[in-house]
């Protein structure tokens, strides 16, 4: 056998500490260019980032040697401190547990 190739879609939602509204409309698409920036550097595909004020739609093709667990970790963790080091919000931004 040459190879094998296969590809995993997964879509995965995951929102704001306490479902607060806290992704402004004016910054929000920095916010998921970034995100998909993470997701391309981690040698995924990025097929569509979206989302409202109190969550985000992530749609990825991942490959199977990578565990979703780590990519989102990943993920939420330096959007994490992304929003908090651009200080668009008062306070610490945090997400909710799990995805």
């Amino acid at each position: 056998m040459a190879g094998s190739f296969s590809q995993i879609y997964i879509h995965t939602v995951f929102a704001v500490k306490g479902r607060a509204n806290l992704l402004n409309k004016t910054w929000r698409p920095e916010v998921f260019i970034y995100i998909s920036g993470i997701i391309e550097n981690k040698s995924q595909k990025s097929i569509i980032v979206n989302g409202v004020a109190d969550h985000v739609h992530i749609f990825v093709g991942l490959k199977p040697s990578v565990a979703l667990s780590d990519l989102m970790r990943d993920v939420k963790n330096n959007i994490i401190n992304f929003i908090n080091e651009k200080k668009w919000l008062p306070g610490k931004f945090s997400w909710q547990e799990g995805y």
